[in-house]
């Protein structure tokens, strides 16, 4: 017999709807630890890509690293072993998933700074509908701590993507800029979730999503995995992208199977 999935059908159903859905519980205890001695070292030897967002002088910290998957075998296992890929395959109503990179995020107590509203996608090279992320947080988050998303904006056009340390847009990429969500929010209806450890949230990579500051007085540690199903291709966007940060070797329109997006799951 298959294996009980980990993701009901009214949990898909709420993702297609609003291109986000928040999973409780998933991710065990075990997996917990383990990640959390990952980011202990991520974070102590940081790599190439790693980002200080707080400039120097200002209250907290928030740190950024990405593609941690490529230098440190903890990230890779936790990739390939957890039930992250799994939970993305279920969720998207993918036959395939494959790895395409991950992010970690820290906001230490008292930081200020935000994430700013933006798309994932037009950042990537990457195509297709079945495209999304695993947040996944290690530290119980109050609401008011937690990313925000504009429910059904998953199915918006494009918007161009901009660099957060000054808001410049990326370079020749064509596209225009995004509506100024906050100062129009009661235009939309904006989903936020108070999460414990353990609890993950799934997006749509299309979605427009940001993140306040952390004023409260714990650590907001979240890894955030991108998977791609069944219609994701390697796209060669034009202008500007962010990732991958280095050429993989594939041809536009090319499936993802490669030692850098390996495959990661099958139902």
């Amino acid at each position: 017999m298959p294996p009980e999935p980990l993701v009901a059908a009214a949990e898909r159903a709420a993702y297609e709807r609003d291109g986000i859905v928040c999973l409780r519980g998933r991710f065990s205890r075990d997996w917990l630890d383990f990640l959390a001695g990952a980011i202990d070292e991520a974070m102590a030897h940081p790599g190439p890509h790693a980002e200080e967002y707080t400039p120097k002088g200002g209250s907290g910290r928030f740190f950024g690293d990405l593609e941690l998957f490529e230098r440190l075998p903890k990230f890779r296992r936790f990739a390939l072993e957890s039930p992250a890929a799994r939970i993305a395959g279920e969720v998207m109503g993918a036959t395939r998933v494959n790895f395409f990179y991950d992010q970690l995020l820290v906001k230490e107590p008292g930081t200020a700074e935000r994430t700013p509203w933006h798309q994932d996608q037009p950042y990537w090279a990457v195509s297709g509908y079945q495209v999304c992320s695993v947040w996944l947080t290690l530290d119980p988050v109050p609401e008011d701590v937690c990313v925000e998303y504009v429910c059904g904006s998953h199915l918006w056009p494009e918007y161009s993507p901009y660099h957060f340390a000054d808001g410049t847009p990326y370079a020749g990429t064509g596209l225009p800029p995004l509506p100024d969500i906050e100062a129009n929010r009661g235009k939309y209806r904006i989903a936020r979730f108070a999460l414990e450890p353990g609890d993950c949230l799934v997006f749509q990579a299309m979605i427009v999503h940001g993140a306040p500051g952390n004023r409260g007085t714990r650590r907001r540690r979240a890894l955030s995995t991108r998977w791609a199903g069944d219609d994701a291709r390697y796209c060669v966007r034009r202008g500007e992208v962010a990732i991958p940060t280095r050429d993989p070797g594939l041809a536009h329109g090319a499936r993802l199977d490669s030692e850098r997006f390996p495959a990661a799951w099958k139902a």
